[in-house]
């Protein structure tokens, strides 16, 4: 097999015209670059220089091949380049899964600071539960996951992996417009009285929320179920119940109003979760940037009004 270096020194060696000049240039002794040539004609099988006492003269195969390596050492300078990038994470490709909200609300301003600074960066986005989530960043199937679990629900991620708190967000109640509680500050005692509508039975959201029901002495009366936060949000619109869901889903509409639950301190956590021994570089730069956007949307949450 042709070693690059030795076409690096044949290259120099025809453009100073002898063994010795090109040892003087390239820092090597006239010994290293004989043999390095005579490892060349061995690698290729092929006389590249006429040998006598005047010196050498390059044989025409010679002139031919260094020609040639010109071009495979600038290919292969170019391979080098891009493999130093990849491994700085300006270039290559970022496997990114998120749950709906987190897609919605946070990747937008997320992605926008990313790619100024990684241009060259590919983002595959796949969206998921985290029970889909998890299993894919376990067979590394994702670089990297958004990923959320609420208070009074135990949870632990695997230790193979790593997580960065993005986020912790309230729970927000939603009343019809023209409820009585409307734009009060009540505790979550009163509410037990109420027809709810929540996440699928088995969620985490719908089993924080009985759990907290609980320990105020009742359990929440559930007639509609939907895992789409939309959906929800229509059913109270249309006066089917009432119902909680995390403050990065809250849309302000009409049709829809709200109250604080002064004792209803459940949260919903939202984290990145990555392995610890990640080959991709560009994931630090995208968690960087998740942090920048969970920041801005905490701050657009403290400034949303309640009635």
């Amino acid at each position: 097999m042709l070693n690059p270096l030795h076409l690096r020194t044949l290259i120099a060696v025809l453009r100073t015209g002898s063994f010795a000049e090109a040892a003087r240039r390239l820092g090597y002794t006239g010994s290293a670059v004989s043999q390095q040539m005579a490892s060349l004609e061995r690698a290729a099988k092929v006389s590249l220089f006429e040998r006598d006492a005047h010196g050498i003269r390059p044989t025409p195969t010679a002139d031919f091949l260094a020609q040639r390596a010109q071009e495979v050492l600038a290919a292969f300078g170019e391979f080098e380049d891009e493999v130093q990038a990849m491994s700085e994470g300006s270039v290559g490709r970022v496997r990114l899964g998120s749950f709906p909200t987190a897609s919605q609300q946070l990747l937008p301003l997320a992605l926008s600071v990313f790619v100024q600074s990684h241009e060259n960066v590919e983002i595959e986005l796949d969206e998921g539960e985290p029970e889909k989530l998890v299993p894919l960043l376990i067979d590394r199937d994702l670089d990297l996951a958004l990923v959320y679990h609420y208070d009074l629900v135990p949870h632990a991620w695997p230790k193979a992996l790593r997580s960065t708190k993005l986020l912790s967000e309230e729970l927000v109640l939603l009343l019809p417009a023209g409820h009585s509680m409307a734009g009060s500050d009540i505790s979550l005692a009163e509410l037990k009285s109420e027809t709810w509508v929540s996440t699928g039975i088995r969620t985490s959201g719908a089993r924080s929320l009985r759990r907290a029901c609980a320990a105020e002495g009742f359990e929440p009366v559930v007639k509609f179920r939907s895992d789409d936060y939309d959906v929800i949000r229509g059913f109270v619109r249309s006066g089917l119940g009432i119902g909680v869901i995390p403050a990065l889903a809250h849309v302000g509409s009409d049709g829809i109003a709200t109250a604080t639950v002064r004792d209803l301190a459940v949260r919903r956590h939202v984290v990145a979760l990555y392995p610890p021994t990640s080959v991709n570089p560009a994931v630090q730069g995208a968690i960087s940037a998740l942090k920048g956007s969970s920041a801005a949307a905490a701050d657009r949450m403290e400034h949303v009004s309640v009635g």
